[in-house]
């Protein structure tokens, strides 16, 4: 599914409860320009049976008080049970794939992520593309300050 059909996707399953419609389909643009940074249209995602996505917490290894919870994002099933620290027998965690936008989609309300890493090559588990939310956050917030395009269009313009 190419990143338009994911955002009409997500537009389509967004609640029809007059607010978040409207805003999913207002960062869409945001969402489809982090996205077009990335190689692939969907990553496997660790998962606990209950679909809650598994998330790593990183410790600074010269100052162990600084640490950041991060997402890890696999082109290749086979690069999940691969990955740094990853239990590769657990009848609790499974792995799916899930488009590049709905990832974006959810890390925004996800507390507590800091980044997401994304390993883009298959069989490379050390070089990834890391989005880091808070960055995603604010694009979404300049974005949606922006006025809309057609109101910076003079009404009489023919």
């Amino acid at each position: 599914m190419d990143l338009d059909q994911q955002i009409q996707t997500l537009i389509q399953e967004a609640p029809s409860d007059g607010i978040t419609l409207p805003l999913v389909a207002a960062i869409a643009p945001v969402l489809k320009a982090f996205a077009q940074q990335l190689q692939h249209s969907q990553y496997y995602i660790l998962q606990t049976l209950e679909q809650d996505w598994v998330l790593t917490t990183l410790q600074n290894q010269t100052q162990p008080n600084l640490e950041k919870t991060v997402l890890y994002a696999f082109s290749t099933l086979k690069d999940v049970t691969a990955g740094p620290g990853f239990v590769r027998d657990d009848p609790q965690l499974m792995a799916l794939p899930v488009p590049i936008i709905d990832i974006l989609f959810q890390m925004t309300a996800l507390n507590g992520v800091d980044s997401a890493v994304f390993f883009e090559n298959p069989g490379d588990l050390i070089n990834g593309a890391e989005i880091q939310r808070a960055e995603l956050q604010g694009a979404i917030q300049y974005h949606l300050q922006l006025p809309p395009l057609s109101s910076s269009v003079p009404s009489d313009l023919a």
